[in-house]
């Protein structure tokens, strides 16, 4: 019989052990609200907006409560960057990745075992893992959280199937954890099935607005996208943004027509090493490089709060993974661009990617719909109201 989760008892207030742990002096929207809810033992399904504050909902009660916090996270780069700024602010977090040593491992594990570590993070692989399941046997978890949670569902192109066995895993521990999942962009079916797939219990659902007032949205059609690419920035001189890309090629391609114009520019792909990858991101994030062109492997967990423009060469597969992406802009609350260049030779390529690799046909037909969405808003007229009426507003 495993335990009953309890409530937590919290010494001081919730602004002062913000300021104490984070240095802010008072809560977003929402925020106290998501933790209060936390600390009173309750499931919770938050869906925020990129920018939205989302990680001290989670972070915060995570390091007032008795026990260790697992954060589940589906790539190792976020894991590493949210480790990395909880550690510069004096925090007691660690990760486990595959490219660990056994050493290593044991290391982190000795660390939560004897509390010197608060929060750890995982991917959901890692649960899987005999020598974790072993570790999490002795180990009391407070709270499991799940961020980008909208991987769990089969609508959108985020999907993985890892996510599912998180609640055979929680099922083991002997402690029953406070159990929440976090994401920035959920439809009312992804939502559905997030509570439905995680088996939250009884969880209390927070769904902040999904406008993004300070974000222009436009869509431009276009036969010749790298003119219209150089035509853009040029009304953006020393302003930095991201231009997504559907291929690894196109990403190439593009960046050295923007080299050859005069831009300051570098890429980012999954084809690249991981330190190609980790230098050309620092380069952006750190403002020695104006432009970054990018798959779409790049921007989940990247916190850079002046991004003044995103723009779309190729159509995305979605209207989820378009508004997350175009959404890093204007994390500032400043006025921001998202730009979405269209040619209808753009749904062949989207369809010959859904249709590539091996997929149910049921998979297919949902992919293709969601398609026809993001083809729907390229010709409606006022871009942010179907957004928003996407999105359940």
């Amino acid at each position: 019989m495993r335990a009953k989760r309890r409530k937590s008892k919290i010494s001081g207030g919730l602004e002062s052990n913000l300021k104490k742990y984070f240095g802010y002096d008072t809560f977003r929207i929402g925020q106290e609200e998501i933790i209060k809810t936390i600390l009173s033992g309750q499931d919770v399904l938050a869906v925020l907006p990129t920018g939205g504050g989302k990680s001290i909902c989670y972070q915060l009660p995570g390091l007032l409560m008795p026990g260790l916090t697992l954060v589940i996270s589906p790539l190792i780069s976020l894991m590493k960057d949210q480790v990395e700024a909880l550690q510069k602010l004096g925090i007691k977090a660690e990760h486990l990745d595959s490219s660990m040593s056994f050493h290593e491992q044991n290391i982190v594990f000795d660390r939560c075992l004897t509390g010197e570590c608060k929060i750890l993070y995982v991917s959901p692989e890692r649960l899987q893992n005999p020598d974790f399941l072993k570790f999490s046997q002795k180990m009391e978890f407070a709270l499991v959280t799940v961020d980008e949670a909208h991987c769990v569902s089969q609508w959108g192109r985020s999907f993985r199937k890892e996510y599912y066995e998180i609640p055979s895993f929680i099922f083991t521990l002997n402690h029953k954890p406070i159990v929440t999942a976090f994401t920035a962009t959920a439809t009312p079916q992804v939502r559905k099935d997030i509570l439905e797939h995680l088996a939250l219990q009884n969880a209390k659902v927070f769904v902040q607005g999904f406008d993004r007032p300070n974000l222009q949205f436009f869509v431009k059609r276009t036969g010749n996208k790298d003119l219209t690419v150089i035509e853009f920035l040029q009304k953006h001189q020393d302003e930095g943004g991201i231009i997504y890309c559907s291929t690894r090629q196109q990403v190439v391609a593009l960046e050295k027509v923007l080299q050859r114009a005069g831009y300051s520019v570098c890429r980012y792909h999954g084809g690249l090493t991981p330190t190609e990858r980790q230098n050309n991101q620092n380069a952006f994030l750190e403002n020695r490089c104006q432009v970054i062109v990018a798959t779409n492997a790049f921007g989940m967990g990247i916190d850079k709060k002046d991004v003044r423009f995103v723009v779309h060469y190729n159509l995305p597969l979605t209207v989820e993974g378009y508004y997350q992406e175009a959404g890093r802009a204007g994390r500032d609350g400043k006025k921001a661009d998202c730009l979405l260049l269209f040619n209808p030779m753009d749904i062949d390529i989207c369809l010959g990617l859904i249709e590539e690799g091996e997929k149910g046909e049921d998979v297919v037909a949902m992919e293709k719909e969601l398609l026809n969405d993001i083809v729907a808003y390229t010709s409606t007229s006022d871009y942010r109201n179907y957004i928003l009426k996407y999105f359940g507003e």
